[in-house]
């Protein structure tokens, strides 16, 4: 399978998922889970469970970008903290490890600049403003299959490309004003 069929089997498996039950962020670390060996069993899918809704339906975050960035983590997030004797050195290499060149930063911080480059906004509560009166219609079902559609594709791509070249990308939009 081609990297291009991988992410559309991804894409589909989590647009299904939402049909099937499964909350925005589920969908999406369901999907990868089973399609994708990231050492994690699927079973972990129900860390994402309390991220549906923005958070347990608070609205905070989407919880397909939660998903996501869960996702991503499961295949490029740190397994432990660098080695070293002395804790100020554990903590330089830590932070190069986040935010170096390559860093890990890096690769998570494209998640919300991709997102926001096709949605407006990255919160729930915004994203689904239109429809809070009435949250559980047609329509805002089908938008939020459309974000999860999107996510799972984002996720997908950044899972199944070179980690080192993705560690070396430039900075998106970011807290610090990190530039390159």
């Amino acid at each position: 399978m081609t990297k291009e069929e991988k992410i559309e089997a991804i894409r589909q498996r989590a647009r299904k998922n939402f049909s099937l039950g499964y909350n925005c962020a589920e969908c999406i670390t369901e999907a990868v889970f089973s399609l994708v060996d990231t050492g994690m069993p699927v079973e972990a899918k129900k860390c994402a469970t309390g991220f549906g809704g923005g958070i347990g339906l608070f609205g905070d975050t989407c919880g397909a970008l939660v998903g996501c960035v869960m996702a991503v983590s499961a295949v490029h997030g740190r397994t432990e903290l660098p080695q070293g004797e002395e804790p100020r050195e554990v903590a330089k290499r830590s932070k190069e490890q986040l935010y170096g060149k390559p860093g890990v930063y890096r690769i998570f911080n494209q998640i919300p600049n991709r997102f926001k480059d096709k949605f407006p906004h990255t919160l729930c509560r915004e994203l689904t403003e239109k429809w809070q009166a009435d949250w559980l219609c047609r329509d805002h079902a089908l938008y939020c299959r459309e974000v999860i559609t999107e996510a799972a594709g984002i996720a997908a791509d950044l899972i199944l490309s070179d980690k080192d070249h993705l560690a070396t990308s430039p900075f998106g939009a970011n807290v610090e004003n990190l530039k390159d």
